[in-house]
């Protein structure tokens, strides 16, 4: 077992990210990304303090030969779970498959929350005498879209768990990659960093910013208008836009953390992700329900899509508490 190997292990072993261990090291990640990528080996003092941090000798660090004195030590720790291997191609036909993933569960939201527009647009046409239809026949039509919206959808979202069943275990389950994997992803993931980050602050943005027409619209034609309403389409679109490169962003970001078991996948959260996996489903399930139900119980299409935002930053504040 070379250097690299063994620096990842213990790393893992100890159950530290990359970015936990340049810390303590106080250095870059991607100085540890090369290390464990074999691309560079650390000077001496690093090694020193490698070997103070994972309580293992410098010459075991430094020689080849030596297997044994931690070896053993993390097979009897890790005797209690199984390792999945992750091979190289394992690990690159999951990012591919990630970014698929994500594009269809993004575009999916965003569909979940503009399907009522249709609805509010004929029904308020129709209270300004601009469509032949009867009320009846235009809240059939409009509610037919949004179901028909809705369904396209959760085809949508049945794809991608089809996709991720495959690599369903790397949520849960401890793993162990081939040599390189570690590198080859870290080394993606710093790619994708600044991106990642645009992508987090824009989506934010519009979503910030998505109540504007509604208030915009009101200043304009007042409050007493039937055309005050078609604010909210408008509004709508900019949450869809945000909430869709939010979600998009986090799931590809997330497919790197899966694999260098870094963030929500450390070791230590991935007995918890294992635990909260089935409430996380039936949590997203109440919410469609509750938003449905109101919406077409009060008819209150306008705001009714403040339970999206309000859902989310629950789910984080749970999760925060259960970690």
């Amino acid at each position: 077992m070379i250097f690299a190997d063994k620096l990842i292990a213990l790393r893992k072993q100890h159950g530290l990210s990359q970015e936990q261990l340049a810390e303590k090291l106080n250095v870059s990640r991607q100085s540890v990304s090369k290390w464990e990528g074999a691309q560079s080996i650390p000077d001496i003092n690093k090694i020193i303090q490698l070997s103070q941090i994972f309580g293992v000798s410098t010459d075991y660090l430094l020689k080849d030969e030596l297997e044994n004195e931690k070896d053993e030590y993390i097979e009897t720790e890790e005797k209690s779970e199984e390792l999945k291997y992750v091979s190289m191609e394992d690990a690159n036909e999951f990012l591919n498959i990630t970014q698929s993933i994500a594009t269809y569960i993004s575009i999916g939201v965003l569909i979940c929350i503009l399907a009522p527009i249709p609805l509010i647009v004929l029904a308020v046409l129709s209270e300004a005498g601009t469509l032949s239809f009867s009320e009846e026949q235009t809240a059939m039509v409009g509610v037919s879209v949004l179901l028909a919206m809705i369904a396209v959808a959760v085809a949508l979202f049945i794809i991608s768990g089809m996709k991720a069943n495959k690599y369903e275990y790397l949520d849960t389950e401890l793993i162990d990659t081939e040599y390189g994997v570690t590198g080859m992803v870290g080394e993606k993931k710093e790619k994708y960093y600044r991106m990642h980050t645009m992508h987090m602050v824009l989506g934010i943005t519009l979503c910030v910013v998505s109540a504007i027409p509604i208030f915009f619209v009101v200043g304009f034609v007042g409050e007493e208008n039937p055309f005050v309403v078609l604010g909210v389409p408008i509004t709508l679109v900019l949450v869809a836009l945000g909430v869709r490169i939010i979600v998009k962003t986090s799931i590809i970001w997330g497919g790197f953390q899966k694999i260098l078991e870094e963030g929500d996948y450390e070791k230590q959260k991935k007995f918890l992700n294992k635990k909260n996996s089935r409430l996380v489903s039936i949590y997203w399930t109440v919410v469609v329900g509750i938003y449905l139900a109101y919406s077409f119980i009060t008819g209150d299409w306008g705001r009714s899509w403040i339970i999206w935002p309000v859902a989310g930053v629950l789910s984080g504040i749970i999760n925060k508490l259960n970690l």
